[in-house]
């Protein structure tokens, strides 16, 4: 691979932002991401999700699948810190499909009190990750990052 595009894909700012953020980020979504691929945490596992995004939501198959795989892909990347800037684009584009697609209709404020069916909630818990990945995507995965150790690598070359 080009050492250009390794420096680009692969390079951190060293500090603990990017660190924490991706962290952060990683520890919140990956256990919704457990709940709609394995069923833990009381999710409904693969196949009720699969149900509730392609009969419900009204997605496709492939798009249902594609969003599972992305949501528990990017969130595996995030945690090891491995291609920080390629997961936060993938999150970016997973949390604009469920604005767009699931959660704009219902405003902008979660289910707080519990007045709403599940699943109604608002996209405010979605901006929030479009932020946190806006950030990741410019600073990178910080220290204690595979990014960090890649990026090294492609400089002593």
């Amino acid at each position: 691979m080009d050492k250009v595009i390794i420096e680009q894909i692969f390079a951190t700012q060293s500090g603990w932002s990017g660190t924490l953020l991706r962290l952060v980020l990683g520890g919140v979504i990956f256990p919704h991401a457990a709940q709609k691929l394995f069923g833990w945490f009381n999710g409904p596992g693969l196949s009720g999700e699969m149900h509730f995004m392609t009969q419900v939501a009204g997605l496709s198959t492939a798009t249902a699948i594609m969003a599972i795989t992305v949501e528990c892909g990017a969130t595996l990347m995030l945690l090891l810190g491995l291609g920080t800037r390629i997961a936060a684009i993938e999150l970016f584009g997973l949390f604009i499909g469920m604005i767009v697609f699931i959660h704009a209709p219902h405003g902008f404020f979660m289910n707080w009190f519990g007045k709403l069916p599940a699943g109604q909630e608002g996209f405010e818990y979605h901006l929030l990750v479009l932020g946190i990945c806006l950030a990741l995507l410019i600073q990178g995965g910080g220290n204690f990052s595979l990014d960090k150790l890649i990026a090294g690598l492609s400089d002593a070359r």
